[in-house]
């Protein structure tokens, strides 16, 4: 994991802003650059935080996280943003997403991907899905013992290098099945290809983009 002191000097290094520039009002985000856009959420999500590093020492990262939860602060539905893009000292890396879904998102046009996952499962030190974690810990939340996920990414430019990703989970106690079962090779993996449709259903109602 990165150290505190390592970031500011990473950050300092490529002249990115060590704070988060997006800005939070209530269940939105407003950014006024890659990509020019706001984001809204259901009202009754709680908005967990932020925070802004060097993924890797090769892109300036963004994240905001927000969850709905029980009262225990048990996380029921996750709402992952995530602004990221290439720092110019890496000129010739790109994102190589190749997911043959796609979806429009109030017209961005984005690649869709879906997966469970175990809670416990290893996190890749240094990850984003790391730093997110380390939100929910630090605000109290709990992970439910299996969830079930959505990935939106939106390339905003020809080299893409620069992406909008926005990531939706559940909790998959409701459908009374753990993510081992929906894996590959899991006793209910028949099922996933009618569970993933409904999810990516619920995800692109519940989340709404505008123009500033």
């Amino acid at each position: 994991m990165f150290k505190p002191a390592l970031i500011l000097f990473g950050l300092a290094l490529f002249g990115i802003q060590s704070a988060p520039e997006r800005k939070v009002t209530g269940s939105a985000v407003s950014s006024t650059r890659d990509p020019y856009v706001k984001i809204h959420l259901p009202e009754s999500v709680k908005y967990v935080g932020a925070d802004r590093w060097i993924l890797y020492d090769v892109a300036d990262c963004e994240l905001h996280a927000f969850v709905e939860a029980e009262a225990q602060k048990n996380v029921q539905r996750l709402y992952w943003i995530q602004f990221e893009q290439y720092v110019p000292s890496k000129p010739d890396l790109a994102h190589t997403y190749d997911s043959p879904r796609h979806t429009q998102i109030d017209g961005l046009d984005s690649y869709v991907d879906t997966w469970p996952r175990a809670d416990g499962e290893k996190t890749t030190p240094g990850s984003d899905r790391e730093h997110l974690e380390a939100l929910l810990r630090k605000q109290g939340y709990k992970m439910p013992s299996g969830m079930m996920y959505v990935r939106f990414v939106h390339l905003l430019d020809e080299q893409k290098r620069k992406e909008l990703m926005i990531i939706y989970g559940e909790d998959l106690a409701p459908t009374r099945l753990a993510a081992a079962d929906l894996e590959e090779n899991g006793k209910a993996r028949a099922q996933w290809p009618s569970l993933e449709t409904d999810l990516i259903a619920r995800a692109e109602k519940a989340i709404f983009l505008s123009a500033r």
